[in-house]
């Protein structure tokens, strides 16, 4: 996905900025703009589909409440915070790409590894979405318990956790 993204930002150069990847030394300085620039897009889309999570969470929260349920919204707003969290931080991480006069200098491999970084956050999304799915069966049958509104916030934890390891990427380097 991120090489598909890195084409993408390439590919929309015009004729002035095609000339001015000649001048020696700029071309390399422009191609880690452009990683830079893709890593920005992946971590947008990232954030949006954690976005969409958030909207069931909020829908989820909304039954518990028509239902009574307010031990559960609770813990439910819990674990929206914590996903409000989530996503603030992916639209505000550092790009991954340090500037010409930055202290920290951050090679290609760095960005490759904060790429794949990022990639790995897209299967969070997938783990939230199921536990959601089970949420909503579970409220639909009146079976949620704190427990499993527990789950998601434990979720959500290693989530942001994971993420916090994301700048450890950088200072590695």
């Amino acid at each position: 996905m991120v090489d598909n993204l890195t084409e993408r930002v390439q590919g929309s150069r015009n004729k002035f900025e095609e000339l001015v990847a000649k001048i020696p030394g700029y071309r390399g300085y422009k191609q880690k703009e452009e990683r830079r620039e893709a890593d920005k897009l992946l971590r947008l889309h990232i954030a949006r589909q954690y976005d969409e999570q958030l909207a069931r969470l909020n829908e989820l929260q909304f039954a518990l409440t028509s239902s009574k349920r307010l031990d559960l919204v609770v813990v439910l707003e819990r674990a929206a915070t914590k996903l409000q969290l989530l996503i603030d931080r992916l639209k505000t991480a550092s790009y991954g790409y340090a500037g010409l006069f930055d202290a920290v200098k951050v090679d290609e491999d760095v960005l490759d590894r904060m790429y794949d970084f990022d990639e790995g956050m897209l299967a969070g999304v997938d783990q939230l979405s199921a536990l959601l799915d089970t949420m909503f069966e579970a409220v639909a049958s009146e079976a949620l318990t704190v427990v499993d509104a527990n789950k998601l916030v434990s979720q959500l934890d290693a989530l942001n956790n994971t993420f916090s390891q994301r700048q450890d990427i950088i200072l590695e380097a």
